[in-house]
């Protein structure tokens, strides 16, 4: 691991006020979804570090998965809705906020948003005080004139937004132009997990490869915006010229069956491993020769993030908030999306000119301690929490209150 420069803001603790009113600040993340995702991995990072002593924090999720447990093991209460109808969800949750007696609403994603916000509403139209409320834009998931309609009414009822990408907060101000600030947080690595990781050391044997295979890998869910199908269209393209290289699918979703179906129709069945979802990401990660990630969309991209405070040399679609962080030639490459040929050349140069790949990894691994770590991406939220309390325990009412 690296050693902490002098004044590291990813090592060094923030000096912050008391409370207004003394109290821990009572706060509910509302995730739209429980299953695996950048979201969540988000809220878990973030509710792994916060100060437990000055914000008591719960989740709600609209709906359940694998990410919930991975929460509730950290010992934060969590609630799962898993109610379809939007309109049964605000009313429990608005019920739930309530009996939490919740100061900061924090949503996560879109129908987090809606619903979330909707029940903050309804908490004061019905007498209680109105929660703050927080929105992470975490990507643009608006699929209809409708959704954005929907948005540009809701948003000036929004207290604070927050976006994961410069590419975001773009998006935000086309979808939703609005007076409500827009402050840009990225997503956070836990260099606690990944800067000193030992390298997953059965995979080869696991997965019965050949003596001297090379491993690139993608982390991604299988979804079509995560940009499978290029990858795996260029998978011949890599096998032309490093033969012993085997493709790693790490993730599970919704496109499983249609990517091995294609894997077999361009002849590389045998080369590429579908692993499903694994349990050990950074040991894994940190096996890999070349970190891949081909969205044709994506807000930030953390699992690329995560491969360079690995020290692993990465290529990604120059996409969406991607750029921010992988720079062409210095932290990363960067390949249009769809495009296969250029996806297979840059894989196949780190492939094969190793000290290029290692002048590449180095500077992303350098990179992330700069500006990608968790410490960072938590402090700036602990800051919203602090102005959110403030406006909703004004301190003219402590001042009544006290007398």
């Amino acid at each position: 691991m690296s050693a902490p420069l002098p004044g590291d803001p990813c090592v060094e603790p923030v000096d912050r006020a008391p409370i207004p009113g003394g109290a821990p600040v009572r706060i509910v993340e509302v995730l739209a979804t429980g299953t695996n995702g950048g979201a969540q991995e988000h809220v878990y990072s973030l509710l792994s570090r916060l100060d437990r002593s000055r914000y008591d924090a719960s989740v709600v999720s609209l709906y359940g998965g694998s990410a919930i447990r991975r929460i509730q093991r950290l010992g934060i209460p969590v609630h799962v809705l898993d109610e379809p109808d939007d309109a049964i969800a605000v009313g429990a949750l608005a019920t739930f906020l309530a009996d939490a007696d919740a100061e900061i609403v924090h949503n996560h994603m879109y129908r987090a948003e809606l619903v979330g916000t909707r029940a903050s509403i309804a908490l004061g139209e019905a007498g209680h005080e109105r929660p703050y409320v927080i929105g992470t834009v975490h990507s643009s998931r608006i699929r209809s004139v409708e959704d954005r309609e929907v948005l540009r009414r809701l948003t000036p009822r929004m207290d604070h937004l927050v976006a994961v990408s410069r590419a975001i907060a773009h998006k935000i101000a086309d979808e939703r132009p609005s007076k409500v600030p827009v402050s840009l947080i990225h997503n956070g690595v836990d260099l606690q997990r990944y800067d000193h990781q030992e390298a997953c050391c059965t995979l080869r044997e696991g997965y019965a490869m050949v003596p001297g295979a090379q491993i690139v890998g993608v982390v991604a869910r299988l979804e079509p915006e995560k940009g499978h199908p290029t990858l795996i269209d260029a998978w011949p393209l890599v096998l032309r010229v490093v033969p012993d290289a085997y493709l790693l699918v790490v993730g599970e979703g919704s496109r499983r069956e249609a990517l091995e179906a294609q894997a077999a129709e361009r002849g590389v069945a045998e080369r590429v491993i579908f692993t499903g979802r694994r349990d050990d990401v950074p040991a894994l990660t940190a096996a890999l020769d070349v970190a891949v990630l081909p969205s044709y969309r994506e807000a930030q991209g953390l699992t690329i993030l995560e491969a360079m405070a690995l020290s692993r040399p990465v290529v990604a679609s120059n996409v969406g908030g991607i750029p921010e962080m992988v720079e062409d030639g210095r932290t990363g490459l960067l390949v249009p999306p769809h495009d296969a040929g250029a996806l297979a050349g840059a894989i196949t140069r780190l492939l094969t000119d190793h000290a290029y790949a290692d002048l590449l990894a180095k500077g992303g691994h350098d990179l992330v301690h700069e500006r990608f770590c968790v410490e960072l991406m938590v402090s700036s939220i602990e800051n919203l929490y602090d102005a959110g309390v403030a406006a909703v325990r004004p301190p003219v009412r402590e001042a009544v209150a006290a007398g």
